[in-house]
């Protein structure tokens, strides 16, 4: 958004709650590889260091966007926390924990990876059993010894699983029927595929973009598939109660283990958003593609927010175009 902003010569800020530039990508776990291809891992005006066909780390992404924002000289606010927005009249007003700002337009561009997920039940667990969120977990020498149960199977869950099977017993617990993508088909990326048959692109109104948006995330890769078929990494089913060091699945079966990885995912908080009509009952973002009702008020990186990759690096900036026409123009 800030490339946007800067290209039509738009006074603006950038705020955010890091203590540098990329932190929410180099805080993030140490073998974390993306599984888009740098062609498709960078933001408008500034393409990703590397061959294009590769697939960047974590620190390629974090130091990528710090030097993007020194490139195009973006005025990024560090260790500024949003606490609450509010609208008074036709101005908008945010307070922070460093100051506060008025604006006449507000885009809001949290991401969808705002603040982990952790089941209630997860109280239940012995204090003798290790237990950490994917979001904290950084490496396989955090685990005590033994076996170790990881909760969910998205990307994040799979990588961190095939990790850690190399030298102990790893289960993995999944909710639903596993998908598996391959990265490369015939030599090419499967995003290449996609962009190719228009998958890319598909938006969130069409049959085929409601259709896709209601299925659950394929894993990419193989290791994860091949290891299950090793029986290096055992499938559980959904996790459902603990009682200790027990846990129970949704079978009836019963493990113990030594440590809990919980890859159970993040969830949006806009309780901060103290503006009426922004937010629905389940407090999600009421909005077309990104323009809210209120007036000059966006959001930016949502999940399905009109095309499938709305939420990944490579697919931010075609909706931060299109956000940036409708500011220029109201």
């Amino acid at each position: 958004m800030g490339y946007y902003l800067k290209q039509n010569n738009i006074l603006f800020a950038i705020v955010g709650k890091e203590n540098r530039i990329g932190d929410v990508w180099r805080n993030r776990y140490d073998s974390l590889v993306l599984f888009t291809p740098r062609w498709f891992s960078s933001l408008p005006g500034m393409a990703l260091k590397g061959d294009p066909n590769g697939y960047p780390t974590k620190d390629e992404i974090a130091d990528y966007l710090e030097d993007y924002a020194q490139k195009f000289e973006l005025p990024i606010h560090l260790n500024t926390e949003v606490i609450s927005l509010q609208k008074e009249d036709e101005i908008f007003k945010v307070t922070t924990n460093n100051g506060n700002y008025v604006a006449e337009k507000v885009v809001v561009a949290t991401g969808p990876f705002q603040k982990p997920y952790i089941p209630p039940f997860a109280e239940s667990l012995s204090d003798k059993v290790y237990q950490v969120h994917t979001s904290r977990y950084l490496n396989p020498s955090q685990l005590q010894e033994g076996s170790v149960l990881v909760v969910g199977a998205g990307n994040s869950g799979a990588q961190i699983a095939v990790e850690l099977s190399e030298d102990r017993e790893v289960y993995l617990s999944v909710g639903h029927k596993m998908k598996f993508f391959p990265l490369e088909i015939m030599g090419k990326s499967i995003f290449w595929w996609f962009k190719k048959l228009g998958l890319l692109n598909v938006h969130i109104n069409s049959s085929l973009g409601q259709f896709i948006s209601k299925q659950s995330d394929p894993i990419f890769g193989k290791e994860l598939k091949h290891l299950i078929q090793e029986g290096k990494i055992k499938i559980k089913p959904r996790t459902e109660s603990i009682l200790g060091d027990v846990i129970s699945f949704a079978d009836n079966s019963q493990i113990q283990v030594q440590n809990v990885i919980w890859a159970t995912g993040f969830y949006s908080d806009y309780s901060w958003i103290q503006i009426p009509n922004v937010l629905d009952h389940r407090g999600k973002p009421i909005h077309q593609r990104g323009v809210t009702s209120v007036k000059g008020l966006y959001f930016l990186g949502l999940p399905w927010q009109y095309r499938r990759g709305s939420a990944l690096i490579g697919g931010v900036g075609a909706d931060a175009e299109y956000l940036i026409n409708d500011i220029l123009n109201h």
